[in-house]
């Protein structure tokens, strides 16, 4: 089996669908493989000066609403290709959490999009996928 354990990053975004479907499809063809999906979301900071303002609890409260809608889009996906998975989700930092449950997990593989939903996008790779790859101890496939 060339992986056991593989961890897909899933922000309901175009890139992350593609990178489950690329991930559903090595767990297939590898019987035994554990496929676990992380999904990460995180509240607004707005920085005023050298401060944070406060941010409303609605808004605070749309972000979960929507992270749990991205679990649950997430979920669909895995139950209609009829694979078993994990699915977790946390809250901070992305890259940071991804490469911290890859380790947890032992995954020997992560799998990513190229881009997620964040608000500025960077030219050729997303921001949260490139550390990902810079500091993963174990390979990482980035879809696009």
């Amino acid at each position: 089996m060339l992986f056991s354990k593989i961890l897909v990053a899933y922000d309901g975004s175009k890139a992350s669908n593609k990178a489950l479907d690329r991930a559903v499809s090595l767990v297939t063809a590898s019987p035994g493989a554990v496929l676990e999906v992380l999904h990460v979301y995180d509240y607004p900071r707005f920085f005023v000066g050298d401060g944070i303002a406060p941010v409303p609890g609605s808004v605070n409260k749309e972000f979960f609403d929507l992270a749990e809608q991205t679990v649950e889009e997430a979920r669909r996906r895995i139950r209609e290709a009829g694979v078993d998975a994990r699915i977790e989700m946390r809250q901070g930092a992305p890259a940071v959490l991804i490469l911290e449950y890859a380790k947890e997990l032992e995954a020997d593989l992560i799998i990513i999009g190229s881009r997620g939903l964040g608000a500025i996008r960077e030219f050729v790779l997303g921001s949260v996928s490139h550390n990902v790859v810079q500091q993963a101890r174990v390979p990482v496939l980035v879809v696009k």
